[in-house]
């Protein structure tokens, strides 16, 4: 992932120092393993830790490589360059596959451990704004049109209910991909034992692979780009809404603005939601790596190589990926400026209409045919001030309601004011809210 979309935490995981470092590990816990059964010298790994780790040069490694045209031996051969002869037992019985799948499965859990804790902050800082906005009215709306209020609270909560599902998928990811293998060739241990594997991936925290091949089962990997993909949609719809809600027309609520911020080259009043734009276009990028992980699932008989050139390439960047977007939606929305009063206006503009649907079920319980029913309070609410285009001198929707005769003849006045109550028709929203968050609202 290009630096501009990175933070150094998870950019350093990834690095070539920290993945030679994690072969290392591998090799030592492997020979380790083997020493305790008499295959290897007593020490060898102490030894071969003693000379080697910490002395790691990348750099040489690469230089290696150039002439081996393979990573793993190019490793090898440097580190028997620093610690000698004991490092002719490292790699005993394994192929290269042992070492890479198995740090894979490590730099992976370890990205998704910070990821994670990524994903509690934006839970933080949502409920944190679904709790301040819990009664803060606003009108909900479906298809792009007025429908019926909500509150700010409430949308805040749905997004941080979508991103609690979200990680879940991300925990349940974590625990597929904590597998390793240092199985042979082929993964049947034809020089090697599964008690080594069990006891050297135990040392490491992870498990063997149920069934290997020469590789780690890739539908593994694929879930882990999923959930990232499912994540970053999840963030996506938060951006999305800021976007909405900064529009000029709408004016609901607005990124914050830093002191000495441009809007545009050009036109010196503006203020865009650069932040949320950013983020529906890093989601896009996020689930094409999702795509790529499926991709790399089926492949020839018990190993092939064409998932390695994907998997350097999305297993970093998405990684990376979601943890900057983590980063940068927690601070959209800590620092989101909210204007309730532009919320009331707006749920204002159409004086009353929104309250359509409980004027319609007054009257079906007042014994009118649904259809009849509709019909009248249709003709009053098209009517009336509130909707798009009419004169601004036409009468509102109660207004033509209480002259309507069919209406008159079944509500009375009083009746008719009763389903005009905001109140009442958000009497719920504390019960929607302490279900999201847990505990009260």
């Amino acid at each position: 992932m290009i630096d501009r979309y990175s933070r150094p935490e998870l950019a350093a995981l990834w690095s070539d120092d920290s993945r030679f470092a994690l072969w290392l590990d591998i090799e030592l816990a492997a020979c380790a393993a083997m020493e305790a059964r008499g295959t290897v010298p007593a020490g060898t790994a102490a030894t071969i830790r003693a000379r080697a780790a910490g002395k790691l040069d990348a750099a040489r490694i690469l230089t290696i490589e150039a002439t081996t045209r393979h990573d793993v031996i190019a490793f090898l051969t440097h580190v028997e360059e620093l610690a000698g002869e004991p490092a002719r037992w490292l790699h005993l019985g394994m192929t290269s596959s042992d070492v890479l799948d198995t740090a894979l499965a490590l730099q992976t859990c370890r990205a998704l451990d910070a990821i994670l804790a990524g994903v509690d902050g934006l839970r933080a800082a949502l409920a944190a704004r679904a709790r301040e906005h819990a009664r803060t009215p606003m009108i909900g709306r479906s298809h792009g049109i007025h429908a019926e209020p909500v509150t700010a609270g409430l949308t805040f909560a749905r997004w941080h209910a979508e991103v609690g599902r979200a990680r879940d998928r991300l925990v349940r990811a974590r625990e597929a991909i904590a597998v390793g293998k240092i199985a042979g060739a082929v993964g049947v241990y034809g020089n090697l034992e599964p008690g080594i594997e069990a006891e050297a991936l135990g040392a490491l925290g992870l498990v063997g692979e149920t069934v290997a091949t020469q590789i780690v089962a890739r539908d593994r990997h694929a879930e882990v780009l999923c959930a990232l993909a499912l994540l970053g949609t999840a963030i996506e719809q938060i951006a999305l809404g800021v976007r909405h809600w900064q529009r000029t027309e709408v004016g609901e609520a607005e990124e914050g603005f830093s002191a000495g911020q441009k809007g545009s080259s050009a036109m010196p009043h503006k203020k865009n939601p650069i932040l949320s734009e950013n983020l529906c276009g890093l989601a896009r990028l996020l689930r094409a790596h999702a795509g790529a992980g499926l991709e790399d699932v089926a492949l020839w008989h018990e190993r092939d190589i064409s998932h390695s050139s994907v998997e350097r390439v999305v297993m970093p960047d998405a990684t990376i990926l979601a943890d900057f977007m983590l980063a940068r939606a927690t601070g959209l929305v800590e620092r989101l400026v909210v204007h309730p009063a532009r919320m009331r206006a707006n749920l204002e503009r159409t004086a009353g209409l929104y309250f359509s649907e409980a004027l319609l079920l007054a009257l079906v319980k007042q014994g009118v045919a649904r259809q009849t029913a509709y019909v009248w309070v249709q003709r009053c609410a098209l009517a009336s001030r509130g909707v798009p285009g009419a004169d601004p001198g036409a009468p509102t929707f109660r207004e033509l309601l209480g002259k309507d005769p069919d209406v008159t003849q079944h509500l009375s006045a009083s009746e008719l004011d009763a389903c005009f109550d905001l109140d009442h028709h958000l009497r719920h929203a504390d019960t929607i809210l302490a279900r999201a968050l847990g505990g009260a609202a």
